[in-house]
């Protein structure tokens, strides 16, 4: 009679169960290990960054501290308006809550951070918020990662994070710049209820959509654009990045957004649509209201003011193109009648360079004695600007909000916006039934905008200003106040 021997361990079946217990014991022990290093992480950063600012508490447990995340506080833009109108916000309405404010500005005193913000915004806070000083904050800046700006930028803000969770804990952690990669490190490490406040998604489906149609753009370079196999990494390099800003997101609390058109990329990248709020940002409208609206009957020169800093993503040069287009259709002896005025801020040499760059632009489309460019205005030459112009000038691709345009509605000039983002979902849209002001999208409906608000009647005119002055209350620094306080309310319990 013939005998079988049979090893066990040379069964295929068996050689793969073995390999699948291998695999799920190696997943438990690397589960055990990052819990454990976790939670010792946690103890360690509780234990020593709480004894860093012992005063805050003052040995009173029903304090609550909020740290707000702001590496830029003393910017001086829509972004810093924000942040001082919610501290303002918090220390009014609650008496046991502390303020403090991480910041990168390491080189500014905290008395003169508070005086420029009272300065630049008019906002008086109750008491001077804590600051945290960080001394890495270039490592969130795009100059430090010229490739791969977006990975690089959100590896800095977790380097960045990191030192402002070991230097102070909070209760309370609110993010009101957009670095949703410090979310989970202190909910998870810190212990905090973490909140945040996103003026601009780091990633839109907007922005996936221009690389998968190969549409060359100031992010999306024309070496790229042009390829279709660097596209197609280029695509799958963004949808990994959204997939891991998401789970970032995801862990929030309470999630503020700054428009609709901001509040549905976020619910669709994060996918948190409860406990996402609407909440506009604070715009000065009432310095702006408070200039005499008069009739321009009889006015001899029209002008049309464009206010923005000289980023590419803002696209001057297509307020040029449209504006050409617009004086081709006007006689010549007519022409000097109206005037491009761009107005705008100009931070470093490359907003510098961008500006030569238009005024050459102008110069070829030979309408430079008819464009004016002011740099850096003060404030009071600024209101002056717009509340002489007829039109006020916007021409951004999918602004996320543009605090620049309720500015223009609220000085009493016709806005022409750009038929996209917050303008056209949130900001000129009827008011009471009635126009409030234009949209376009290139330079022929520009140019078509532009002709159809100057062959108005100035009583015509003078009903679009009215209703473009009334609908921009909406966004008050009274309004943000309300909105800011009812969305966070949970975190302050």
């Amino acid at each position: 009679m013939q005998s079988y021997s049979y090893n066990f361990l040379n069964s295929p079946t068996s050689l793969t169960v073995m390999a699948l217990s291998l695999l799920l014991w190696g997943i438990v022990f690397a589960v055990i290990f990052l819990v454990t290093v976790a939670v010792v992480l946690r103890i360690w950063v509780r234990s020593r960054a709480k004894s860093l600012l012992p005063h805050l508490k003052e040995g009173d447990k029903d304090v609550l501290v909020v740290g707000f995340f702001h590496p830029y506080c003393n910017a001086g833009g829509g972004g810093e308006r924000v942040l001082w109108c919610a501290v303002r916000a918090l220390q009014e309405k609650y008496k046991h809550v502390k303020c403090l404010v991480y910041t990168g500005d390491k080189n500014v005193k905290g008395a003169e951070i508070v005086k420029n913000a009272r300065q630049r915004f008019n906002i008086v806070l109750r008491q001077q918020p804590e600051f945290v000083f960080l001394g890495r904050r270039d490592w969130v800046e795009a100059g430090t990662w010229p490739y791969f700006t977006l990975l690089g930028q959100s590896l800095g803000s977790i380097w960045l994070g990191w030192e402002a969770l070991t230097k102070y804990v909070p209760d309370v952690y609110l993010d009101s710049m957009g670095y949703a990669f410090t979310l989970p490190m202190f909910k998870y490490l810190g212990g905090c209820r973490v909140g945040c406040y996103v003026h601009y998604p780091t990633i839109s489906t907007d922005m996936l959509s221009r690389v998968t149609d190969q549409t060359a753009t100031y992010n999306n370079r024309a070496i790229i654009a042009r390829s279709p196999i660097l596209s197609a990494v280029k695509i799958a390099y963004y949808r990994a990045f959204a997939f891991i800003y998401g789970l970032a997101g995801s862990c929030c609390d309470v999630v503020m957004v700054n428009s609709s058109w901001t509040h549905g990329h976020i619910v669709s990248i994060w996918g948190t649509r409860e406990g996402t709020y609407k909440v506009y940002p604070p715009c000065d409208v009432k310095e702006f209201m408070d200039l005499p609206m008069k009739s321009d009957a009889g006015k001899a020169q029209h002008s049309i003011v464009s206010v923005a800093q000289f980023r590419p993503e803002k696209d001057h040069p297509l307020q040029l193109r449209g504006f050409h287009e617009f004086l081709k259709g006007v006689p010549q002896e007519k022409r000097k009648n109206y005037k491009l005025v761009m107005i705008g801020g100009v931070r470093n040499q490359g907003d510098a360079d961008r500006v030569d760059g238009l005024k050459r632009l102008a110069e070829k489309l030979e309408i430079s004695q008819y464009t004016e460019f002011r740099l850096n205005v003060p404030f009071s030459e600024l209101k002056q600007s717009l509340s002489e112009a007829t039109i006020g000038l916007h021409t951004m691709w999918n602004e996320h909000f543009g605090i620049g345009v309720v500015e223009c509605m609220a000085a009493g000039t016709i806005i022409l916006a750009h038929e996209s983002g917050g303008p056209k979902m949130d900001i000129v849209v009827e008011h009471n039934g009635s126009c409030t002001g234009f949209l376009a999208h290139d330079e022929k409906t520009y140019a078509d905008a532009i002709r159809t608000i100057l062959s108005m009647s100035p009583e015509e005119r003078m009903e679009v200003r009215r209703n473009g002055r009334e609908s921009s209350s909406r966004f008050s620094d009274q309004e943000f106040q309300t909105s800011f306080l009812n969305a966070s309310e949970a975190l302050f319990k």
